[in-house]
């Protein structure tokens, strides 16, 4: 019997490492979740205004989430918008990501092994301006004449999804790329004819040094733009319980945001950002934000991120393709919603942006 136990002892202790590495390998070992938004506020805020993950940012929800489990929570907000979000995927140096949509395609599409699992910011409009005592008043009155967008982010898709629906293009324009405090800048000193931009447009408009000429409010909700929340595979692959943790956290914002009683406190809330209360209130004046902060990836979602594909593949600002039944991955935020027993809240969208009936019946 004695000549035997060392080898007994050797299988038990061999069984229990194994067991302790299994377990391991199933928790969460993340001390540090890294978070990256495609902007910053006025003058390199570190904050930024707009869906969920902006009041989540703002008011330090996810710091509180996590502070027991003693992880550190990292934001970093990119001047360089979507293109350098994608540069710090690529580079491994963030987990979570807040991007528009032609940001989040370009990057999937060039290999960045990422996952959608919230929608953040939907619907949003896109603007352009010219300067206040310009005798354009159409698109096509400035055909030649100097235009700014910031190349590579959900406005330059938007304004080329306007172009072509009056048979023009980039190439009609003498098309110049500038971020959107440059562009706002030109516009005030007049070195461009026009610029494609957001709500941070309107402090432009109430000085009296822009006005718009065109505008996606009251056109179809093809002419919107949308934003979301990716994760990168391999944290949700490691960290599946985080992943599920924040977007519960996310989706709880987005309820609250949603209420109309909450709606002032929560555009003053934004207006951290640098973008004044009264062009927020611009901006969302005359629509639900309830239905601009949803967090579903519902049929909408999808039809819109697939057919925005196509038309950049068009416009050529993407070459490769992607499976979009592995890239979205609704099941965080549905559990989320199901938690919180907000199934009949919001309401989804088919994929012609119509109505569908309310979850839970």
């Amino acid at each position: 019997m004695t000549i035997h136990q060392p080898q007994r002892t050797w299988r038990t202790l061999l069984t229990t490492a194994l067991l302790l590495l299994s377990t391991a390998a199933l928790a969460d070992p993340a001390k540090i979740i890294r978070i990256g938004a495609a902007g910053t506020g006025t003058g390199g805020r570190p904050v930024q205004g707009g869906g969920s993950i902006g009041s989540v940012n703002i008011q330090g929800l996810l710091e509180e989430e996590f502070k027991k489990d003693g992880i550190k929570v990292e934001w970093s907000f990119f001047k360089g918008a979507g293109p350098a979000v994608n540069e710090a995927l690529a580079n491994k140096l963030i987990d979570f990501a807040w991007v528009g949509d032609l940001p989040t395609l370009i990057g999937k599409a060039s290999g960045l092994k990422t996952k959608i699992i919230l929608a953040n910011g939907v619907l949003s409009h896109t603007y352009l301006l010219v300067p206040a005592d310009s005798t354009a008043t159409s698109i096509e009155d400035l055909k030649g004449k100097k235009i700014a967008v910031f190349k590579g982010t959900k406005m330059q898709l938007a304004a080329n999804k306007i172009l072509e629906q009056r048979g023009l293009s980039e190439r009609d324009f003498k098309t110049i790329n500038m971020d959107v405090a440059t562009a706002q800048a030109a516009l005030a000193t007049k070195d461009i004819d026009g610029a494609w931009l957001t709500q941070g447009g309107f402090q432009l408009i109430d000085r009296g040094i822009a006005k718009i000429i065109y505008s996606t409010k009251g056109q179809p909700l093809s002419q919107t733009s949308q934003a979301n929340l990716l994760v990168t595979e391999e944290f949700e692959r490691d960290n599946p319980q985080l992943v599920q943790r924040l977007v519960k956290v996310a989706v709880k914002s987005a309820h609250e945001i949603s209420l109309d009683a909450n709606r002032d406190k929560t555009l003053q809330e934004w207006s951290k950002d640098g973008v004044p209360f009264s062009s927020w209130k611009k901006e969302y004046d005359g629509t639900s934000l309830k239905q601009r902060s949803s967090p579903l990836l519902d049929e909408f979602f999808v039809a819109f991120y697939k057919d925005a594909l196509q038309s950049a593949q068009k416009y050529r600002m993407i070459r490769g393709n992607i499976n979009f039944d592995q890239w979205i991955e609704p099941k965080y935020v549905n559990q989320a919603v199901k938690e919180l027993k907000l199934e009949s809240f919001w309401v989804e969208l088919d994929a012609k942006g119509n109505p569908k009936a309310k979850r839970g019946g």
